[in-house]
């Protein structure tokens, strides 16, 4: 991991206030509240969900089998919960608490490609999910897609989320974008950094670009401010500037909930 991540401090802080955003919004909107960035879900089913993936995170790093812990358990908890709102935090609250007791060299199941240490991929992952839940919170509750607007997290976390979803999500062998036709490259830019993907019949394989080295010319490019990508690249609005309409190719791969 180099410097340009985000530090396992900076990462439980972000989760922290996403936890506060998405159990407000989603107590304003109302669990029957369609949520518009999650076809299907209610905000009941968003709440349960993103409360079970706590707890299923909290168990992996206590030494969990994730052959033997069944996250559908604790979505059947969440369902049956009189107090969603306070089921949720609770759940948040045990893993924030097991992850700032946890030792950086914790050894516990990680998952993306390139995970970094145990302990900072947990912080991390679980940071930029329940970020990205509570803009669908934000969307049931104004009945729209989130806008760069509605923010609340800085230009080094949505480049932290970008990097993850390109480098750690996309290249694993079920996700990321493939090429209908014949294969071509892409680059995402957002601030002073770039990933370059190639994309082809399989997995992409992707890399983040040094300052000193040129994109290829031939590559396709999709870029914006770092809140504009990460909310397009999570298919959760944002705007960037997308001239090849890269984002109407993948938007139907890159969803992850």
């Amino acid at each position: 991991m180099s410097d340009v991540h985000l530090s396992t401090p900076q990462h439980l802080g972000g989760l922290e206030l996403a936890v506060d955003r998405l159990g407000a919004w989603a107590e304003a909107a109302g669990p029957d509240a369609p949520v518009p960035t999650c076809p299907g879900w209610t905000v009941r089913e968003l709440v349960v969900h993103q409360g079970a993936v706590h707890r299923w995170a909290t168990a992996m790093l206590r030494g969990g089998d994730p052959r033997a812990v069944d996250i559908g358990d604790f979505e059947g908890e969440g369902a049956a919960a009189d107090d969603l709102g306070g089921w949720l935090r609770a759940g948040a609250a045990d893993l924030l608490d097991t992850l700032r007791d946890a030792p950086d060299d914790l050894e516990a199941f990680t998952f993306l490609k390139d995970a970094p240490p145990a302990r900072l991929f947990w912080a991390r992952r679980q940071h930029h999910e329940t970020t990205v839940h509570a803009l669908d919170a934000l969307a049931a509750l104004e009945r729209r897609a989130p806008e760069p607007a509605d923010a609340w997290f800085d230009d080094a976390t949505a480049l932290d989320g970008i990097d993850e979803l390109l480098v750690g999500f996309w290249p694993r062998r079920t996700k990321g974008p493939r090429a209908e036709g014949d294969p071509y490259r892409a680059v995402v830019s957002a601030a002073d950094r770039r990933w370059l993907l190639d994309i082809g019949s399989e997995a992409p394989v992707v890399r983040e670009l040094p300052p000193e080295e040129a994109a290829p010319v031939e590559a396709l490019v999709l870029e914006g401010s770092p809140v504009e990508v990460y909310l397009a690249l999570w298919n959760r609005g944002g705007a960037p500037d997308d001239p090849a309409g890269l984002l109407g190719r993948w938007s139907h791969h890159g969803r992850i909930t």
